[in-house]
């Protein structure tokens, strides 16, 4: 027999045993906190068709989708993310609906890389969308209930930092950039490669002021005083309305009671280009990356045919697991089992009493006497 049968692929794993039951239980939490907010559970398919994740649509690239095809030769994709899932789904159900939708979903998601880094190519996402309110409220509410997930999940140091795309993308409208220059620019930035984007800039043309300013972005991060200073160095309109908005939501989240765990950062940026507005990723110490990924995609749903404001953000169970492991945080778990052992003489007897136990609610495992 292979040896390669017992093996999963390279970026997949099993989970089984005491991490399993941890992980259910942190999902269980997340799951308490998102529903006490009125978000009910949604569960769109593990594939859909290739269109709902096409370049139009602004996700992730195709050369990193798990591509396949059907009897009928459509072709078919892995779902790399939920959001345009959740937005496809709402555009066919609630066409006609015109007071905000909350929906909440838990799943696997599946991206073909090769630069892994130590990332799954299969991870668990648990997220929430808030379909149908443009409101700063709403903004507030997504980025509240994902704090307080997170604490009840039993995280305690993390943090949230929040950007609006707004305030970079009335930069590059004053600096004249092309949508190709910007979504370009948007990569060097948010990988922090200012070299590229200082050459790319340059090979663009772009006035000085507007370079400086341009390269400035991503230095604009920190507490709510940033903001004040976010909006000297920006004086079109459209990037003042941004900061404006950002001020807004902090007051809603002062409200709260959560400013402590939100941060400012008006160079963040996203891969995702149906974001429009405010946009907001989560840190913190034992994981390289985000465990939280959200923002506003107010155009969306119009690619299904309803138009309608939307905002929302996912949580990546997986890494979650990881730095909560990394950081000594005990999760609780109901995986006491009771072990029953009997013999030939005496099963019908300890039968009867793990029945007895299993009615009420208890964990019975039945095992022969050695």
């Amino acid at each position: 027999m292979s040896s390669k049968l017992v093996h999963t692929p390279e970026g997949v794993r099993d989970i089984y045993g005491e991490e399993k039951a941890k992980k259910t239980a942190v999902e269980q939490l997340l799951r308490q906190k998102i529903a006490s907010y009125g978000y009910r559970e949604i569960q769109t398919p593990t594939f859909e068709f290739f269109d709902v994740f096409s370049k139009e649509v602004g996700t992730t690239p195709s050369r990193e989708l798990y591509k396949f095809f059907d009897k009928e030769g459509n072709t078919l994709v892995l779902r790399p993310d939920f959001t345009p899932s959740i937005a496809r789904c709402a555009a066919k159900y609630f066409m006609d609906e015109e007071v905000p939708i909350r929906f909440f979903y838990q799943g696997n998601t599946f991206t073909n890389t090769s630069l892994l880094q130590g990332k799954l190519k299969e991870v668990t996402q648990m997220g929430a969308e808030l379909i149908g309110d443009a409101s700063v409220q709403a903004d507030a509410e997504m980025i509240a209930m994902t704090i307080e997930a997170l604490y009840h999940a039993g995280l305690s140091d993390f943090q949230i930092s929040v950007g609006n795309l707004e305030y970079f993308k009335g930069i590059c409208a004053e600096a004249g950039l092309s949508e190709e220059t910007e979504l370009e620019l948007r990569e060097y930035i948010s990988g922090k490669n200012y070299f590229g984007a200082e050459e790319l800039l340059d090979n663009a043309h772009v006035e000085r002021r507007d370079k400086e300013l341009l390269l400035k972005v991503g230095e604009l991060f920190g507490t709510a005083a940033i903001l004040d200073e976010a909006k000297k160095a920006a004086a079109n309109e459209r990037s003042g309305n941004a900061v404006k908005r950002l001020e807004k939501v902090y007051e809603a989240l002062c409200d709260y009671g959560v400013e402590k765990y939100v941060s400012f950062d008006l160079g963040m940026l996203s891969k995702y280009n149906y974001y429009t507005g405010i946009i907001f990723k989560g840190y913190t110490y034992g994981v390289g990356d985000a465990i939280v990924k959200g923002g506003r995609y107010d155009n969306l749903l119009g690619r299904f045919g309803k138009k309608a404001p939307a905002i929302g953000f996912m949580i990546v169970v997986d890494d979650l697991l990881a730095a909560m492991s990394r950081q000594g945080v005990v999760i609780s778990t109901d995986d006491e089992t009771i072990k029953l052992y009997y013999g030939e003489a005496d099963f019908r007897h300890r039968l009867l009493e793990a029945k007895e136990l299993r009615a009420a609610g208890k964990r019975v495992e039945l095992l022969p006497e050695r």
